[in-house]
């Protein structure tokens, strides 16, 4: 038996006989005899040379020790990995599954808790490997505008008694100050810094809807110039205080930008929207009068309405939809 472990395999190119057998060419046949007069009044065809001996594969001899070897380096390998997919599978399965199966509950639930939270921003991770600030998202003609445009309140929407006395509080700035805005100031900006700029984008809503719609307003960038934030700032967080929930109760709603995308060209602080003759006019109170948060390169859920607080901050911040459990990732890019 040993022997036989040591014989070698040898692998040879079967000849054409052994591969069809029954196919080998007898010579012409009398149904052949149009074909070759036709064959002998064509132009003249030169014969295709015959493959030489060294086209063919030489043999190759493998031994049976080194098959045996790696069929069972293989089998190891693949046992090895199904083994550890289902002890991770088990791992992570809920404690009250576990109970189920006769299973004690996860010791360090801390750590498989941080795990698949982990596991949720990979997206993130790579959005954010994509994001260039000179990458632009696709323009369109305000002839290609809605003309009515999706109020897409998570609440009820909110009564316009807040916009007389609205004003933007701004924290986490280079001088140390808050600063109270009304929307008079937002529109002195925007003039010191060229007029409104408006644009016709796509909106895209995590729910799998999306509407092309035109929009005005001030460069965030530009917002950033004119009240520059505290220095190791890396994030800013948008609040609303006026969003309300389902039964009409106060409900505010935060999100947070990474200050990189906030400054990139298309992200707006809005003051205006397209209405149903495709004109900009200001902002309905279904849109987020008097000022809204645009950024096209994310999610609906971090287009923020009726902003009424910008703060800068060091550390990421939390976002509504990713706080309480609600289960959805913070950079939330396209």
């Amino acid at each position: 038996m040993a022997d036989a472990d040591k014989a070698p395999f040898k692998i040879i190119k079967p000849s054409p006989e052994t591969q069809f057998p029954g196919l080998k060419d007898d010579g012409p046949r009398e149904d052949d005899a149009p074909a070759q007069a036709a064959a002998q009044s064509s132009p003249a065809i030169a014969p295709v040379e015959a493959a030489s001996e060294s086209d063919e594969l030489p043999p190759m001899t493998v031994p049976r020790r080194a098959l045996k070897a790696q069929s069972r380096r293989d089998f190891l390998l693949y046992g090895a990995g199904a083994v550890g997919a289902a002890l991770g599978f088990v791992w992570l399965l809920p404690d009250e599954t576990r109970g189920r199966l006769g299973l004690k509950p996860v010791a360090q639930a801390g750590r498989k808790a941080r795990f698949l939270d982990r596991v949720l921003t990979v997206d993130d991770d790579v959005a954010a490997a994509l994001y260039s600030p000179g990458r632009l998202v696709p323009t369109y003609d305000m002839a290609q505008a809605a003309t009515e445009l999706r109020n897409n309140y998570d609440g009820q929407t909110p009564a316009p008694d807040y916009i007389p006395d609205w004003r933007l509080t701004v924290t986490g700035l280079a001088s140390g100050k808050v600063e109270h805005l009304a929307i008079q100031d937002i529109h002195t900006l925007i003039a010191a810094h060229g007029g409104r700029h408006d644009q016709v984008t796509r909106l895209v809503c995590v729910e799998g809807w999306s509407q092309i719609a035109g929009w005005g307003g001030l460069r965030f960038a530009d917002f950033l110039k004119a009240y520059p934030p505290m220095a190791g700032a890396k994030w800013a967080r948008l609040d609303s205080s006026v969003n309300l929930d389902s039964d009409g109760n106060p409900d505010p709603y935060y999100v947070s930008i990474d200050l990189p995308t906030a400054r990139h060209p298309q992200v707006l602080l809005a003051t205006h929207q397209n209405d149903a003759h495709r004109n900009l006019v200001p902002l309905t109170v279904e849109h987020g009068a008097p000022l809204r948060l645009l950024v096209p390169m994310k999610l609906g859920l971090k287009n923020i309405k009726a902003i009424t607080k910008i703060s800068y901050t060091a550390e990421q911040p939390k976002d509504y939809w990713s706080d309480e459990g609600r289960g959805y990732s913070r950079y939330d890019g396209l």
